[in-house]
């Protein structure tokens, strides 16, 4: 391509060098520079990308895309100036990779909790209803029935582009993607066209990344704020917060809840571990997963189905037949009577929510033991909060690892136990091997009890010293229950 074209609708600063060069690829990683590469400079959390620029041109980079000019410049290479280059970043590669998001219906969907449900939920109600469809979610990328590895929650803007490129060139209608907060703040979706953005909830999370509640609730708002007049916009009317999602946006504005007068609204008429029957706008379905977050989760799904144009019975037949996503309220239950259940809830919101759920299904004197652990090098804040709510709402709890990454895991054990109350430590074990905490709570459980292992949900493995070993909560589960 060349860099003239690539240049469309780009705020160019400064330009040195000629436009008539022919671009053969585009990175932001110098590592990845070779002969006839557009090479973008971004200022990133770890490194600055301007420090890579000399390295770029060395490696034999065409182009070079940057907020601030070298003192020297080489005469073969056109050096570009921009105000903000992790934003025109997005623009180049949706320029380099053709625009592949006006080719199909893309919808966003952000919220602290919820967002891989929903986005699953819509891929695979979508594929009942006989289209072809995209999914880029945390757990993993979809095209049809080719499964792509997931490595961010929201891909890179390159990555992005020729994902959504893949997807379109395999005849895909729809595209439903997860939108987190990083994302937008670090410019990942910039060039993209939504068909729609879905907001979920927001609650205590990656305040380590953006450093205040208040900012976090703004970059969430962001990605509302620069939707156009073509989109629409859902959110849960439910949330306190749910309407400032909609504050700025130029989007048609559209609402669900179980509570609030809202345009697509829902009741849970029955609940239990298997499923749940609901009425949504008048009209009783049986879904297979359960719980008052999944309500809102499928409402969700329902709300954006309709807001594409598709048929309310239709819909909710399909709605009928789909499941949930990996490591989402996953139930394992054992030869003995023991009901495992595998959440990826990793926020105090996403714990309480799960364990409100298996309370209300919970009969008798079932007893509820909570296997929970927080993830290294992140917002650790919450660590306190996730016990303490773990803590209040179970019977048992064993504080044990996640994902430590780099930290310490018996400092994180210990930040955890700040949460507990003195006169509820009798009920509070630690053990710092994830897999023994989750032995250890199946050989705690007795006929009918309920064991919750939450943290990690469809994760295969665990970080520990930087490095990934091979781990599966629901396997140990399985494994430990096949052993009784």
């Amino acid at each position: 391509m060349k860099l003239k074209e690539l240049l469309h609708a780009i705020p160019v600063k400064q330009l040195e060098g000629p436009l008539d060069v022919d671009v053969h690829s585009i990175c932001f990683d110098s590592r990845k520079v070779g002969k006839g590469t557009l090479f973008v400079a971004v200022r990133g959390v770890q490194t600055d990308g301007h420090l890579f620029v000399a390295t770029a041109v060395e490696h034999g980079a065409s182009v070079i895309v940057l907020e601030e000019l070298p003192n020297e410049l080489d005469s073969a290479v056109t050096y570009i100036l921009v105000d903000d280059t992790s934003y025109v970043l997005g623009l180049l590669a949706t320029n380099f990779y053709g625009d592949p998001s006006k080719e199909l219906k893309l919808v966003g969907v952000t919220g602290t909790n919820g967002k891989t449900t929903v986005a699953t939920l819509l891929f695979n109600l979508f594929e009942k209803l006989g289209y072809h469809v995209g999914l880029i979610s945390t757990v993993e990328n979809k095209i049809g029935d080719r499964i792509i590895p997931s490595t961010h929650t929201t891909p890179d803007p390159i990555a992005l582009n020729e994902l959504l490129r893949d997807m379109v060139n395999d005849g895909c209608d729809y595209c439903f993607m997860e939108v987190s907060s990083h994302a937008v703040v670090q410019q990942r979706i910039a060039g993209l066209r939504f068909a729609g953005g879905i907001f979920s909830n927001i609650s205590h999370d990656h305040l380590d990344f953006h450093g205040t509640f208040d900012n976090y609730i703004k970059a969430k708002k962001k990605f509302f704020d620069d939707l156009d007049r073509y989109a629409f916009a859902l959110t849960n009317a439910d949330d306190r917060n749910g309407a400032v999602m909609l504050q700025n946006t130029f989007a048609h504005k559209k609402t669900y809840g179980l509570k609030s007068m809202c345009d697509f609204k829902a009741r849970v008429v029955e609940s239990h571990f298997d499923g749940m029957l609901l009425t949504i706008d008048g009209h009783d379905v049986w879904v297979k997963l359960v719980g008052g977050f999944n309500a809102y989760n499928l409402l969700a799904v329902y709300g954006a189905a309709i807001l594409l144009e598709q048929e309310t019975v239709k819909v909710l037949t399909a709605m009928s037949e789909i499941q949930g996503a990996e490591g989402r309220f996953e139930v394992v239950r054992s030869r003995n009577d023991i009901t495992g259940i595998v959440d990826y809830a990793h926020t105090p919101d996403a714990v309480e929510n799960v364990l409100t759920t298996i309370r209300e299904l919970r009969s008798g004197n079932q007893q509820i033991i909570t296997v929970l652990g927080c993830g290294g090098d992140r917002d650790k804040t919450k660590r306190p909060e996730m016990a303490a709510v773990a803590v209040r709402m179970s019977d048992r709890v064993i504080i044990t690892s996640d994902n430590p990454r780099t930290e310490d895991p018996l400092q994180i054990i210990r930040d955890m136990e700040a949460g507990v109350d003195a006169k509820d430590k009798k009920n509070v074990f630690t053990i710092a091997e994830r897999q023994e905490a989750i032995r250890a709570a199946c050989h705690l459980a007795q006929a009918g009890d309920i064991v919750l292992v939450a943290g990690k949900g469809h994760e295969k493995y665990q970080e520990i010293k930087g490095v990934r070993h091979h781990f599966d909560d629901k396997e140990v589960l399985e494994q430990t229950f096949n052993e009784q």
